[in-house]
């Protein structure tokens, strides 16, 4: 076998060598940011509507009190989980597992695990911006209705505010793919990991690492260019009429009109 001599001979010898790694690298890098971020949003969801219910001092103390509290609570679980790195997190919550509770997650289930109460902390602000940016006319309207809360919720303030985070829901999105690399101090197999697996055998650190970034930003990229996609087709058509208006009027004259002719 001829020694690779030149940059990119090392490139394509890498590639030759170590191919079936990088591509499972990067299968696992996808699947912990795609359930770690789908997890997340859920997570984000539950604990954004619990904190946008409105508390009143006419409410009774049974309803009251236990609402300020959990309230407390999950603000203080977002402001530790945004303030802290994920790598230490993954450490605390993968090792804390296992010397005080005895269990050994595999390292998959622990990156899922990982990245989705993470992602749910920044997901939880990021939902609650986007029901306050809602007109609050809504909210009062459907509460008129004699909606609930998690009613108005879910069939009028959430629809709109999810579309308007959605570019917010994509960055996290990417962001995941990007830091699913710090999940290596755990031993999960993720592509930073089989790279650094693929580097350490002939010290060609540069080369590996360029692919590596390579398929990083093909996997960021692929992934802005879909979510804008999704965006456009939340949007609907460019043109519409409103029903009841003067231009559904205008339409349906113009219609009777050709149908006489």
């Amino acid at each position: 076998m001829v020694r690779p001599t030149t940059f990119f001979q090392w490139v394509e010898f890498l590639l030759q060598q170590y191919g079936s790694l990088f591509l499972r690298g990067t299968g696992i890098t996808l699947l912990v940011a795609i359930t770690g971020t789908v997890l997340g949003f859920l997570l984000g969801l539950l604990v954004a509507i619990v904190r946008t219910i409105p508390v009143s001092r006419k409410d009774p103390w049974y309803k009251r009190i236990p609402l300020k509290i959990a309230q407390f609570l999950l603000g203080m679980y977002i402001e530790v989980f945004r303030g802290t790195p994920m790598m230490v997190q993954a450490m605390i919550i993968y090792y804390g597992a296992m010397q005080y509770l005895d269990l050994r997650m595999p390292v998959l289930v622990a990156a899922v695990v990982i990245v989705s109460i993470n992602t749910g902390a920044y997901m939880a602000e990021i939902i609650r911006g986007g029901i306050i940016s809602v007109d609050k006319g809504q909210k009062e309207a459907a509460y008129a209705m004699g909606l609930t809360h998690w009613q108005s919720m879910t069939g009028v303030v959430l629809p709109q505010a999810v579309r308007n985070i959605m570019p917010s829901i994509g960055n996290e999105f990417v962001v995941n793919i990007k830091d699913s690399s710090v999940l290596n101090v755990i031993s999960v197999g993720e592509l930073f990991f089989m790279s650094k697996s693929a580097a350490g055998t002939y010290l060609r650190y540069f080369e590996v690492f360029f692919i590596t970034g390579c398929i990083y930003l093909v996997l960021t990229i692929s992934i802005t260019r879909i979510l804008r996609l999704v965006e456009k087709k939340m949007d609907g058509k460019n043109h519409y009429t409103i029903y009841g208006s003067q231009s559904d009027s205008k339409s349906s004259i113009t219609v009777a009109d050709k149908e006489e002719a």
